[in-house]
């Protein structure tokens, strides 16, 4: 084994998992198709199985239409180890409007229900009633691994971090984990710059999927900040329970978005949080939300 030299930071060229990978199903039955995970790790990430199940509810429907929704109810923990079965309902194909019900199996038990909405594309009304805050773009801020390179206690959540999800991303202000790890209280708010690192080609199909990928990242955590904690607090059991993606208009996954996220609920052991997706000219291109377990035991 080669030493590395004084002060080198280990995790600094850790490979990301392949998304573009990730996102290619095979196809095993009429209307099922089976996805991989492709990372070591011991549970799937729930963006993962989230971006696997719209491309597979996508493959059963016609490129007319686009994929505008998705809510899915996260029912038991996968395994990273197994493959994943989607299971496709094809509840209803309409002019302007068709319907996927997907369910995502392994060994047999259900991990994720999934409901997902296409829309051909039309015009109409627009406006949106939110800006994002004004920061750095992405170029001038340091990469994630930089900005926590100091954190030298503890490599090993940062070699969780970047090995088990393939998204690229750059805080605009701390990290609010490492305020969580002293902790310091903040505002239930986090943002962050954030893209595939692969490139996923021109299929809108894969781009909507690739920042349903993303879009688990981070968003529950966003409810932590007012109590000092983060996600690796001893004893807290941190899962999603559920899931809604909104896609307003088409946009590359594999570009710089800019994806605010705000912790605006917590009680009875859950939190919930939200989120707004942006482009560097400030349009909203996407929402999320999504409600969690957030238990100490």
């Amino acid at each position: 084994m080669t030493a590395l030299p004084l002060g080198a930071d280990p995790l600094a060229s850790l490979a990301r998992p392949p998304v573009a990978a990730i996102l290619t199903l095979e196809q095993v039955d009429a209307d099922v198709f089976r996805g991989l995970s492709h990372t070591r790790a011991r549970r799937t990430y729930g963006g993962q199985t989230l971006g696997q199940a719209l491309v597979a509810a996508g493959l059963t429907v016609e490129r007319a239409h686009r994929p505008h929704s998705l809510h899915g109810h996260f029912v038991h923990p996968g395994r990273s180890d197994l493959p994943v079965d989607y299971v496709v309902d094809r509840v209803r194909d309409g002019g302007s409007f068709t319907t996927r019900h997907v369910r995502a199996i392994q060994r047999e038990r259900t991990v994720l229900l999934a409901t997902v909405s296409f829309q051909r594309d039309e015009d109409g009304l627009t406006h949106q009633d939110m800006a994002p805050t004004p920061c750095p773009p992405p170029e001038a801020l340091p990469r994630f691994e930089d900005s926590v390179a100091a954190d030298a206690s503890d490599h090993e959540w940062r070699r969780l971090l970047l090995s088990n999800v393939g998204v690229e991303f750059r805080f605009p202000e701390e990290y609010p984990r490492l305020a969580g790890r002293r902790g310091t209280k903040l505002p239930p708010r986090q943002r962050a710059w954030i893209r595939t690192p692969d490139r996923l080609g021109d299929e809108s199909l894969v781009h909507a999927a690739g920042f349903t990928y993303c879009s688990d990242l981070f968003l529950l955590s966003a409810a932590l900040p007012p109590h000092g904690r983060h996600i690796d607090t001893p004893g807290l059991k941190l899962a999603s329970l559920d899931h809604t993606v909104w896609l307003h208009r088409t946009f590359r996954a594999d570009e710089w978005h800019l994806y605010e996220q705000h912790g605006y609920w917590m009680g009875g052991g859950r939190g919930i949080s939200r989120g707004h997706l942006y482009d560097r000219d400030g349009t909203l291109v996407a929402s999320t939300a999504q409600e969690g377990l957030l238990r100490f035991r």
